[in-house]
């Protein structure tokens, strides 16, 4: 047998690595070598290292059958065995708390570790409730505390040297304050069946999702115009069919009649747009892509972003200068029907938070666990959570104080919260963040991937690409972590006799352009792959909620149909911040009236 018959890509692989390393296995070593890998949490990468480290400590340069079980036993057995016994990551070459098996096992070394502790303490003055333990009588709390407790899911002090809970957050004093309501919200009771039932969550067009890595920095300048040119170009035509216009005249062109265009939004420099810096970029079709300053005067009300496609009627008698008189506005895509297989029409719960989920002078993620314990109190039936889960502007990312790798505190936080949660059946949504230092920062971005996830979770734990539209039984949620609210908010202009607030206007743009983020050219901290952007970035229909977090107020607003909501991070600095949560209840399929399916939002401090 070779090492393409080992039964998995993991096989071919470890030959390959090995090969590098000029070791060499017998044709039956290749299936125990895949074998060795979960069974002993370890990736090729890492067992191939330690194999190298045998090889040479033993001189055993060709592999067999009977030297792979001195490794297992005399390599990998003891390593086991001093992680049983708290050995830390300067004991083994596999860095961290990942040396442990089994979290159970993770649970007896930290409750060994804390009866050791006490049984040198004594009780403090004035306390005579306290017992002392003596390592013949040990007395742990945590033996007697359920197995579960977040707090023993994860150990912060392993990866950071100043792991001290932060004290602004843990002395706050509104805890569970309801801050913004939306829909009845008398007498709800805010718990769900933890998933319970036939419950369905998945990515709606999951053929065209984004499923894992890909290569960016790589576009053409031809093909960042073929994408723009496309999107003002499909946009232009639903314009044109809706405003029932004849035709889109030249921008080059003179006229003394008046004329209508077709074009995207821009700036004449490199600064922010103002009213007497705005330019029409008009269409490839009749204008080749010329420019043409935009006169807003005549114009009583308008509200536009750079990126922003439109349709203007005006007069242009020089071609040099467009004075526009009329602008048209653009329609949302339709809401989704849903079908008999999108599951029942029961109502359900959703818990929705955002990052980041540690305050900026702690790493403990006291927050996080905060919420976990609303989620197992209130057992939600789907739980979002959006990023940064490792914020890349936390004070210790910035200033190089984490003792291990990003992966590693990403990968720690993720077994807590998954293993945290078990018992509440809630399923839980990850999506990512431009701001997690661990991951690809690109927009769109590609899901978390996380091969450690047991089977008895991978029907209740979903890794969702950013920006999402996820359906739950039929309604569709607009999911994304990246703050549009505040790209666009620094970037648009607006004029208006009526009261209408900035967000509304921004979140009009977001469903009427039809995009998760229609500003182009983006924010400064922002690198959009425009490629993918036009693959995966544009919305199939529109959302029945939209959950677009943000720096900014929190809020929950119905706007053209759509129930928007701003949940907040759920920390503010040092200090808590807010999260979000729904009641969803979809109608019948085939139902002619549409009801939106929220019926009832709020947002809470945590």
């Amino acid at each position: 047998m070779g090492p393409g018959d080992a039964g998995c890509v993991s096989a071919e692989r470890l030959a390959s690595e090995l090969q590098m390393f000029g070791l060499d296995c017998e044709e039956a070593a290749y299936e125990k070598l895949a074998e060795l890998c979960p069974l002993y949490r370890r990736t090729e990468d890492q067992l191939v290292a330690e194999l190298v480290a045998f090889s040479n400590n033993t001189g055993k340069v060709y592999l067999t059958l009977e030297n792979l079980a001195s490794f297992e036993n005399e390599f990998l057995n003891k390593r086991r065995a001093k992680a049983r016994h708290g050995a830390t990551k300067k004991d083994s070459g596999h860095q961290g708390t990942w040396d442990i098996v089994s979290i159970q096992e993770l649970i007896e070394v930290e409750a060994k570790e804390e009866t050791l502790l006490n049984s040198y303490t004594t009780p403090s003055k004035g306390s005579q409730k306290r017992s002392v333990s003596t390592p013949e009588t040990p007395q742990s709390k945590r033996n007697v505390s359920a197995t579960r407790s977040p707090h023993l899911l994860f150990s912060p002090s392993s990866f950071s040297p100043s792991a001290t809970p932060s004290q602004k957050y843990s002395s706050r004093s509104n805890r569970g304050e309801i801050v913004t309501s939306f829909g009845s919200t008398q007498g709800m009771s805010w718990s769900g069946k933890g998933g319970s039932g036939s419950l369905r969550v998945k990515v709606l067009d999951a053929s065209r999702a984004i499923t894992g890595p890909y290569k960016s920095m790589f576009q053409k300048l031809s093909d960042i115009r073929e994408v723009l040119t496309c999107r003002i170009e499909e946009l232009g035509c639903e314009l044109k069919e809706l405003h029932k216009i004849e035709a889109f005249s030249p921008i080059s062109v003179p006229a003394q009649e008046p004329v209508t265009l077709l074009g995207q939004i821009g700036c004449d420099s490199n600064g922010k747009l103002n009213p007497k810096s705005v330019i029409l970029e008009g269409d490839r079709e009749h204008s080749l892509g010329v420019q043409i300053p935009v006169d807003l005067s005549e114009l009583k009300e308008y509200s536009l972003f750079p990126g922003q496609v439109v349709v203007m009627e005006g007069t242009n008698t020089t071609g040099k200068k467009f004075i526009a008189t009329k602008l048209y506005e653009g329609v949302p895509l339709p809401f989704y029907q849903p079908t008999e297989e999108d599951g029942d029409s029961e109502q359900r719960m959703i818990l929705v938070a955002c990052g980041p989920y540690m305050t900026s002078d702690s790493v403990t993620y006291d927050p996080m666990i905060d919420l976990m314990s609303v989620i197992n109190r209130d057992q939600p039936d789907v739980c979002i959570l959006l990023g940064p889960f490792l914020d890349a502007k936390h004070e210790q990312v910035e200033n190089c104080q984490l003792t291990t790798t990003y992966e590693d505190v990403f990968r720690k936080y993720l077994w807590m919260v998954i293993e945290g949660t078990r018992s509440s059946g809630t399923h839980l949504v990850f999506i990512p963040s431009l701001r997690d230092v661990h991951h690809q920062p690109v927009y769109p971005q590609p899901p978390f991937s996380f091969p450690e996830l047991q089977k008895e979770d991978q029907k209740r734990v979903h890794f969702v690409s950013d920006p999402c539209s996820l359906s739950i039984n039929g309604v569709i949620l607009g999911l994304t972590s990246t703050d549009l609210l505040f790209h666009m908010g620094a970037e648009e202009i607006s004029s208006s006799s009526s009261t209408s607030d900035r967000f509304s206007r921004i979140l009009k743009h977001v469903l009427t352009q039809r995009s998760y983020y229609p500003l182009y050219p983006p924010f400064e901290d922002t690198s959009l792959d425009l490629e993918h952007f036009y693959s995966h970035a544009q919305l199939p229909v529109t959302p029945d909620i939209l959950i677009i977090p943000s720096e900014l107020r929190y809020f929950v607003k119905d706007i053209l149909g759509c129930v928007c909501m701003n949940p907040g991070r759920l920390t503010k600095g040092q200090v808590g911040g807010t999260f979000g949560r729904l009641y969803i209840s979809r109608q019948p399929a085939h139902t002619s009236e549409r009801k939106s399916p929220c019926t009832a939002a709020q947002v809470v401090k945590i």
